[in-house]
Order: C-alpha cells, then sequence, then structure tokens
C-alpha cells in the first residue's frame, strides 16, 4: 500500500479519468493571495477539495478529512454523498476533529441536525437520510443553517433537492470494486 517514493500514507490517485483536475491552470499554489484554494461564490474552496478521484484506506480517509477541516474556513458548506456505510460520517467526524471540535461528533441520522462548538466557528453536522421530502427542511431551520457564518456538514444531501445551496463543496464516496478496505473519494 505504501510508495516509498510518495510516502507513508499518502493516498494513491487512480488512473480513472475522472481523476484529471477541473481547475484548469489556477495559479493557486503559486500565488499566496490564493493559498488557501479557490472561491465558489462566497465560498473559500481548500486546496484539498480540488476534483480529484483518490482510493483511500480508512486511515487515509481520516487523514485527509483532517486536513480539510484544519484548511476549512466559515462560511463553508460540504455536501457528502455515497452510499450506505461508505464513511461519510467518519469523514465528518475527521472533518470536525481538524477544525477544532472536541466533542464526540456521533451521526444525526435521528435528530437530523447536531451542532457543535468549535474556535473558528460552530459546525452543523446535518443528516438528511430520513428527510420524506425537500419541503421538511423548513422544519429543520435549514434556511438559517446554511447561510450562517459556520462549517456546514451535510450527508445525503440529494434529499434536499432544489433547497441545496449553489457554491458548496460537493465530496461523493463509493466503494471500490474488490477492495472492501478502500473507497473512492471525489471532491470539488
Amino acid at each position: 500500500m505504501s510508495d516509498p517514493q510518495r510516502g507513508a500514507g499518502t493516498p494513491r490517485r487512480t488512473s480513472d479519468s475522472r481523476a484529471a483536475s477541473d481547475s484548469g491552470s489556477s495559479a493557486a499554489g503559486a500565488d499566496p493571495a490564493h493559498a488557501g484554494g479557490d472561491r465558489i461564490g462566497s465560498h473559500v474552496v481548500p486546496q484539498l477539495a480540488r476534483r480529484g478521484r483518490l482510493a483511500l484506506t480508512q486511515l487515509e480517509l481520516v487523514a485527509w478529512g483532517e486536513a480539510l477541516g484544519r484548511a476549512a474556513r466559515p462560511p463553508l458548506v460540504i455536501a457528502l454523498s455515497g452510499p450506505l456505510g461508505a464513511g461519510k460520517t467518519v469523514l465528518v467526524q475527521s472533518i470536525c476533529r481538524g477544525y477544532g471540535v472536541i466533542d464526540a461528533v456521533t451521526s444525526p441520522t435521528f435528530a437530523l441536525v447536531h451542532e457543535y462548538a468549535a474556535p473558528r466557528s460552530t459546525v452543523y453536522h446535518v443528516d438528511l437520510y430520513r428527510l420524506a421530502r425537500p419541503d421538511d427542511l423548513q422544519a429543520l431551520a435549514w434556511d438559517e443553517i446554511v447561510s450562517a457564518a459556520a462549517l456546514v456538514l451535510v450527508e445525503w444531501p440529494e434529499r434536499a433537492g432544489s433547497l441545496f445551496p449553489s457554491g458548496h463543496v460537493p465530496i461523493e464516496l463509493e466503494y471500490v470494486p474488490g477492495d472492501p478496505d478502500r473507497r473512492y473519494l471525489l471532491a470539488g
């Protein structure tokens, strides 16, 4: 799994055509003003969330999430998609840890929304799996949550339909066929 040239724990980029960067010839790495990432609307997209497809072990997914959490600056909405058991909640926990949340981060499957304190801002963890229809979002104070100066992490964002805000960072986790210990991660 580890390649000495990449260093231990460095994820492999797949050769899948979806792995190609779509950030164009952006000089984000060369320009200190853009070192924190590109902008989508009023949101800053951390460099680690650029479009790419990585095959990660759970430990690599945790490390990637923690790095994303350290790089994240509010207001930022992150949409986490993928099948049941793909690792969305593990990724949320890792992002929260990197962001500075010290409380135990648990799945809000039944409560739908959990709120955590962090040094930079409030963190909202929203799980829309049990949502019957997008209109049910109003009972969650959805508009206030996604427009807050906060880090907002949303599992099952497709359940919000057209009510999901533009300018978010999409992250998708997929199972790697034939490798139950790895997940594809698509971000950006």
